[in-house]
């Protein structure tokens, strides 16, 4: 059988999609030598979450606690980390704005300047660093997404920048990562090549005469099928099935949109209006796109933080900031549960996602370490220790899963951060408050 080179492309005018690992890509012996690459993902929620019900009950084997029981299937691959913080998210003599410095510091362990003009400054973000280290080996050194639009300027919290409350993901002190949240733009990125202005004009095209991206290289796709063996022919098909899918839940949530438009509702173009599918349809995108190996590290912002958007989707019409300031009353935390679960059903799905894709005898799942969580602890109290992690994935067999570890209180998020980086190939021994990485429990 002939070989093909691993970075081929199906390409047509102004489409490339790029393919999944495949044993029929290189001769057998090098493909079993070399493992799959670890992926990295950060997954943010905001406004803290409810503790009581977000903890398990023991330390040890891992228990799912009543907000984590959606995770069941996957409750294998993950590990519940207890007693980190993000000592510089608190005040520390800069007032108000929890919110903004708890976003901005989650990912970097840095105290952010407080400032509402151009002169932002907080550091460079654990996505970032990865990046770096192992983005020339893709095609996108990273991906930021999210599900709600956010400034990278103006006031947002106390006298913090709304860079510092939308984003997770810096590039350098001063320096932000939009996060993408229209889900067409996203699969354009990933899927649309051509010249300047060639993917614009083709993703037009596709769009106004319905056509898939597939349809521009199907020839070329049934020529690499009668090369491949059987099972890389099902797991072609499997992988150009779910890019299918992708774009034809894509066109159902403009057709909605352009109706609600006609009846004069401002809604964007390819944003479904339900929360839970717009997480959905994102962490579709990101599997797709650590499948083709498009990207290697990822972050996903549910919301922004301090969002007070409403979760009409499961009946809940009160802003999320608003009844995450509880003050014990049992009305408003159970909204917040409410909210608190049905984030955690979305990353359910995305995980079971990641468990599906095979790759070789593990899955995309075994080769990612995914953290999930969020800055503040409990979002009554604003505080910034003991805070919801969790850690899913198996990164390439090194990471032991299916535990509830509980570190010493007060240790820096960072050093869990260190032991992220380490599992995707990135040796750094300082990030931002960083003691040293986790050490006994990883």
């Amino acid at each position: 059988m002939s070989r093909i080179d691993r970075r081929t492309f199906l390409k047509g005018v102004g489409v490339a999609v790029a393919l999944p690992a495949l044993e029929s890509l290189a001769p057998f012996a090098a493909a079993q030598a070399k493992a799959a690459p670890v992926r990295t993902a950060f997954l943010f929620v905001p406004n803290g979450v409810d503790m009581a019900g977000w903890t398990p009950a023991a330390e040890g084997a891992l228990g799912l606690s009543p907000i984590l029981a959606p995770l069941k299937e996957v409750q294998g691959s993950l590990n519940v980390v207890s007693g980190l913080a993000q000592m510089h998210a608190f005040a520390n003599g800069d007032g108000p704005g929890d919110h903004a410095r708890s976003c901005a510091t989650w990912l970097t362990g840095v105290q952010a300047r407080k400032t509402s003009g151009a002169d932002i400054s907080v550091a460079v973000s654990a996505d970032q660093i990865a990046a770096q280290a192992v983005g020339r080996s893709t095609k996108f050194a990273s991906l930021e997404l999210g599900c709600e639009r956010g400034a990278l300027a103006g006031d947002c919290d106390s006298g913090y920048s709304c860079a510092y409350s939308s984003s997770v993901s810096w590039r350098g002190p001063s320096t932000p990562n939009a996060k993408e949240v229209n889900p067409r733009a996203v699969f354009e990125r990933l899927f649309g090549e051509g010249p300047e202005g060639g993917s614009a004009v083709s993703s037009a095209e596709r769009q106004a005469t319905r056509r898939s991206v597939l349809d521009y290289v199907l020839e070329e796709a049934e020529s690499l099928k009668s090369r491949l063996g059987t099972r890389d022919k099902s797991k072609l098909d499997e992988y150009l099935e779910g890019v299918r899918e992708i774009e034809m839940r894509l066109e159902r949530f403009e057709k909605a949109n352009a109706n609600a438009q006609g009846q004069g509702f401002k809604v964007p173009g390819s944003a479904p209006s339900d929360r839970g599918e717009h997480v959905r349809i994102m962490g579709d995108m990101m599997v797709l796109a650590f499948q083709a190996d498009l990207t290697r590290v990822c972050t996903l912002m549910f919301a922004n933080e301090g969002s007070n958007r409403p979760y009409r989707e499961i009946g809940i019409n009160d802003g999320h900031h608003d009844i995450s300031h509880h003050g014990n009353d049992a009305a408003k935390l159970e909204k917040k549960r409410q909210i608190d679960t049905f984030h955690v059903e979305q990353l359910a799905y995305i995980l079971k996602r990641m468990q599906s894709v095979k790759e070789g005898s593990s899955s995309l799942l075994d080769n990612t370490v995914l953290v999930y969580g969020g800055g503040i602890s409990d979002g009554n109290r604003h505080n910034h220790d003991d805070l919801p992690i969790l850690v899913a994935g198996k990164a390439g067999g090194r990471l032991k899963t299916g535990r509830h570890l509980v570190v010493k209180p007060q240790t820096p998020m960072t050093n869990l951060l260190l032991n992220v980086l380490d599992y995707a190939g990135v040796n750094v021994e300082r990030l931002g408050d960083s003691t040293g990485k986790l050490q006994g429990v990883f």
